[in-house]
This record gives C-alpha cells, structure tokens and sequence, in this order.
C-alpha cells in the first residue's frame, strides 16, 4: 500500500507537537503506561489502522505488554490475560472508540466499572488516550499511512 499523502500533522507540522503534548501528558495521569498501550492499541484496531496497530504492537512490547496479552487483546473478553483494571479499560476504549453503534455510547456498566479502578485523574488519561489515538487513527487510516513507515 502506498500513502495518499503525508499524515497531516507532518505537513502541518505546527498541529504535530500539540498533539504530542496530550499524548506525553497521558502518561503522567497514573495509568501503568501497558494498559495506555493496551487502549491505544484496542481503539487501533477496531479503527483499522494498520500504522497505529503496527506501532503500538512495538511500543506495547517495550512497555512490558505481554506476548500473550498482545495476540489476544482482540479478543480480551475471552482471555485470561487481562486484569480486571485492563478489562475495565479495554471495555471504556470500545465504547468511547465506537460511539455511533449505540443510543447509549458509554453506558453506566461501562464507565462505572472502569471508575471502579481508576480515580478521575486517571480516567482522565485512559479518555484522552482513547481521543488522541481516534483521531491519529483517522489520520493515518483517512491517508492510507503504511503500517511500518514513518513520519
């Protein structure tokens, strides 16, 4: 596959740094950095975005994300691999990653059972993991970036 364009916040590159600045501020909202790569890595691929799911497979990895947790994160419902804190996580990035499948995108069941495990601050960071990683999904999948290439 080749790219339609350059990603967008390389050819706008004053859109680029912002947009790294939510990601770096993720990782100071006290969420372990594995579960971060799980959500990000989760809302990638329910968005088909063979960049993001390429690169979060090696960023999960040097973050401690399990083999085991990184073949079946697809399928985390069903895997034994998961803590109830990265279920809880993973169940929030489906919901918020697929807010038009359903009149209530976020249910009560959903978002209590994440505040369950997470205090504001880091919900706070799971929620803007999720957006930030829509959004570069939109872009790179909206391009047709290549899994593997770079910016």
């Amino acid at each position: 596959m080749e790219a339609r364009m350059k990603n967008p916040a390389v050819v706008l590159p004053e859109a680029m740094q912002p947009l790294l600045d939510v990601v770096r501020a993720t990782r100071g909202g006290g969420v372990p950095e594995a579960t971060l790569e799980l959500v990000h890595l989760r809302a990638s691929q329910i968005n088909g975005c063979s960049f993001c799911v390429d690169g979060g497979v090696k960023s999960a990895r040097k973050s401690g994300v399990s083999d085991d947790q990184l073949f079946a994160v697809a399928a985390w419902r069903e895997a034994p691999y998961f803590s109830d804190a990265e279920r809880a996580a993973l169940a929030l990035t489906e919901a918020a990653t697929r807010l038009a499948d359903s009149s209530d995108p976020v249910p009560d069941h959903v978002w209590d059972a994440a505040a369950d495990h997470f205090d504001e601050r880091q919900l706070s960071a799971i929620i803007l993991t999720i957006g930030i990683t829509n959004l570069f999904n939109r872009l790179n999948a909206t391009t047709r970036q290549p899994a593997g290439a770079g910016w």
